[in-house]
Parts: structure tokens; sequence; C-alpha cells
């Protein structure tokens, strides 16, 4: 079993910024791929960005220029740094790996319990 802690949620004015970040632990031996998803009420769950352990990044199209991605491999962490933030920003938003455990298991993933990022004036 795995656990990914998220912090960094709250809330913020129009056009500031928070950071992000979600630190792994447990039954892992290598994440492939770490990312955020997002969820506003009423709407589906969507990709934000994610990163590879090549160093390969994508980003949802609403976000680009704006969000900045990345992992630290030594912890397990990745973080997002989101500026210049819009009341559609708004919403939950999970972290997710993609990873292998120590029999080299595939196809496993894990997911954070999210956190609320609210973006009012």
């Amino acid at each position: 079993q795995v656990q990914l802690v998220e912090s960094g949620g709250g809330l913020v004015q129009p056009g500031g910024s928070l950071r992000l970040s979600c630190a792994a632990s447990g039954s892992i031996f290598r994440i492939s791929t770490m990312g955020w998803h997002r969820q506003a009420p009423g709407k589906e769950r969507e990709l934000v960005a994610a990163i590879t352990s090549g160093g390969s990044i994508n980003y949802a199209d609403s976000v680009k220029g704006r969000f900045t991605i990345s992992r630290d491999n030594a912890k397990n962490t990745v973080y997002l740094q989101m500026n210049s933030l819009k009341p559609e920003d708004m919403a939950v938003y999970f972290c997710y790996i993609y990873y292998t455990d120590y029999r080299r298991s595939a196809g496993l993933s894990s997911w954070g319990q999210g956190t609320q990022v609210t973006v009012s004036s």
C-alpha cells in the first residue's frame, strides 16, 4: 500500500499563486509518472500536468504558460507551481502516480485524497 500526502491548497485571489506538493511513500520501487488532475463541481476530472521519469512533461492547454510541474526523485515528490490563477482554476486537485513495486508489478497507480484550490476575490 502506498500513500500520497498533498499540501499547498487553499484560498487565493485571482492573479495569485499557489504551490502544491505531493509526497509518495510505501511499497514503491520506481515511479514512472507523477502528475496532477483536477475536478470542479459538475465537471469531469481532467489532466492538469504530468511528468515522467525521463523528464517528459505535458500540460493541459488551459494552464500552459501559467503552471509548472517538477519532481524530486530522491523524495518521491511532485510539485505544481500555479501562477496567474483564474477563477476557472478553482477545483479539487488530485495527485497521482504510476509506479512499480519491489516485485516490479506493472500497471500500478495511486491517487491522493485531493486538495482544494479556491480562487476568489
